[in-house]
């Protein structure tokens, strides 16, 4: 642990403030996430602005990619919690269907293998399958964040417990505390979401 402590201090030491700014507003979107709270994407959307920067300057291309997919998401994802079904204030937390859970897992192996195909072929990644696997369930959690899915703080557990080691083996070791603070939050936001869920299906 001792050497955990003195990376992060070195982190911290040598993080740049635009860093420190993309982490605050990367754990101010969770946080609002995990309280279903519209603002989880104007935050999100600071934050992934910045990292889409920060991953070009460490050679993360697959997370760049999946930042600037994020900002997207952010936009469609605002449209759609600002418009829910008639006679409800906002949009119901839901589980996945079957047929659901099947595509978000054909859109993980799809994604998968596109970007490390695309890694491989035209970049100089050194970490392709690493970035390809983060940012694959990345896209997936995002997907089912916009549209509410319980799911979705699954697929981000998962980013979160991987891209912990990715950051730290490429020197952001800021981002990788926050990826490791985004995990505790995601176990919390999936618990909420669980019990947000048992709610809807009640009054159905």
């Amino acid at each position: 642990m001792d050497w955990f402590m003195e990376g992060l201090q070195a982190g911290i030491a040598e993080m740049s403030w635009l860093e420190a700014v993309a982490v605050f507003f990367g754990l101010a979107s969770v946080f609002y996430s995990m309280k279903e709270n519209i603002l989880v994407f104007p935050t999100g959307i600071v934050s992934t602005l910045i990292y889409v920067w920060i991953c070009l300057q460490v050679k993360l291309y697959a997370d760049m990619g999946i930042n600037a997919y994020y900002f997207s998401m952010s936009i469609y994802g605002w449209y759609v919690w600002s418009r829910p079904k008639p006679g409800s204030y906002r949009l119901p937390v839901t589980w996945l269907s079957r047929k659901g859970i099947l595509n978000s897992l054909l859109l993980l192996v799809g994604s998968y293998v596109v970007l490390y195909v695309v890694l491989v072929t035209f970049t100089d990644s050194d970490v392709p399958q690493w970035d390809s696997f983060t940012t694959a369930t990345a896209f997936v959690g995002m997907w089912l964040m916009a549209k509410k899915k319980v799911e979705n703080w699954i697929a981000w557990i998962i980013t979160d417990l991987v891209s912990v080691p990715l950051y730290l083996y490429k020197g952001l070791v800021l981002t990788s505390f926050q990826f490791l603070v985004f995990t505790v939050l995601a176990v919390m936001g999936l618990m909420a979401w669980i019990k947000s869920a048992k709610q809807v299906s009640a009054h159905a």
